[in-house]
């Protein structure tokens, strides 16, 4: 199967200016200013006229609670399952799937079979080991037995620190656990990261500070998230990124009327970016399908909601159009680095060989199609077949 994009401004997410792209299959076989058809007798093609429009990687979101989550509000506030559409919708090619605060209720058996479940539908998947408690959830013996036996997943997470539902992992646990994370992605050529959850507690990420300060090998394996739940622990965010290590932004999270201390996430990136941290050192993901609960200062839950994968385009399209940020920067958190720091090699850029997960939008960046492995998983234009479109060239 062949399909031949045309046209389209291409952003790998660098800008290479128009181009055409030739998909083989699964695969990105040609990318250049004209491609030709092949002959007509050779081959049936796909082509799509993306003329006056976006071609981008497909989306990234490495944090996604497939099966649900939830639940602070007691059995009625637990959250549902993701479904296929509600994440090809938004742009998403590649989600990662974790526990979250309810590791009782909700089994990784389960977020393994929904994992397996999704990238049979057509999308890339991988999971965490583990949910917010401390010694954590495994499948085998042990997170890093999980992380070498088990395909599907690549780390361990989402731990959760400096939060009033964590276990209070010390230092010296969290240091430990990384470090088996680190020797498991040694073992198996996976990335080996401990995804972390931070909470609202003053401490934030200090006690990651401290641990690159003093292994700074251990940066590149561990991922916290919320990094803009508020300000605070964006300046400690700032810090980390400086010392070497990667921060990941929740693009669920948002300053309400009710709730003012959240830090968008569009206006976070920005932040950073102005404060002279390295862009290939920021990721962003929805928390999709999580529970989004508000406590008060005295712990009681004052409302709950759900989190949605729609985040991270409406946190996307703010980065350009409020904050002015080039497009090919905006890509960088929801592509590119999270392929780099999660090791996934076959997705996350356009280039030659590369995985076809592509998007293609419009100006006014609203996704027009998605394809993910070479195959069309949402269809807004009009996919124009071989000869007709042969017709439209002469035309």
């Amino acid at each position: 199967m062949l399909t031949l994009i045309k046209n389209g401004l291409v952003y790998t997410p660098d800008f290479i200016g128009k181009k055409d792209i030739l998909i083989c299959n699964d695969k990105i076989a040609k990318i250049d200013d004209y491609i030709p058809l092949p002959p007509k007798d050779f081959y049936e093609v796909e082509v799509i006229d993306a003329s006056n429009q976006l071609v981008t990687p497909g989306f990234i979101d490495l944090h996604v609670h497939l099966i649900g989550g939830g639940g602070e509000g007691g059995y009625t506030t637990r959250t549902p399952e993701i479904q296929l559409s509600h994440i090809t919708t938004y742009g998403v090619t590649t989600v990662v799937g974790c526990l979250g605060t309810d590791g009782t209720t909700r089994s990784l058996n389960a977020l393994l079979a929904k994992a397996r479940a999704l990238e049979e539908e057509g999308i890339n998947t991988l999971i965490w080991t583990g949910c917010y408690q401390f010694p954590t959830r495994t499948i085998t013996d042990n997170s890093r037995d999980d992380i070498v036996l088990i395909d599907k997943i690549i780390g361990v997470g989402e731990i959760a620190i400096s939060d009033h539902r964590s276990s209070k992992p010390l230092k010296q646990e969290i240091e430990r656990l990384a470090l088996d994370c680190r020797v498991a992605g040694l073992l198996s050529g996976k990335c080996g990261v401990l995804h972390i959850h931070v909470g609202d507690d003053k401490e934030g990420i200090y006690p990651l500070i401290k641990i690159i300060d003093e292994e700074s090998a251990l940066a590149q394996n561990m991922l916290p998230t919320h990094i803009n739940r508020n300000m605070p622990l964006l300046y400690q965010g700032v810090k980390y990124i400086k010392k070497g290590g990667t921060i990941d932004l929740t693009s669920g999270i948002v300053r309400t009327e009710s709730d003012t201390a959240p830090v968008d996430a569009s206006y976070a990136f920005k932040y950073l970016l102005d404060n002279s941290c390295s862009i290939e050192r920021i990721t962003m993901s929805s928390d999709s399908n999580g529970s989004m609960p508000v406590f008060d200062e005295n712990g009681k839950l004052t409302s709950i909601d759900i989190g949605s994968i729609e985040s991270n385009l409406v946190e996307f399209k703010k980065m350009v159009e409020v904050y002015k940020i080039p497009i090919e920067k905006a890509l960088y958190p929801l592509t590119k680095n999270p392929s780099k720091t999660l090791k996934l090699s076959y997705t996350g850029t356009i280039d030659i060989e590369k995985q076809a997960d592509i998007l293609i939008m419009n100006k006014d960046l609203s996704i027009d199609y998605v394809l993910c492995k070479g195959k069309t998983l949402v269809q807004h234009g009009n996919a124009v077949k071989f000869g007709t479109f042969e017709k439209a060239i002469k035309n």
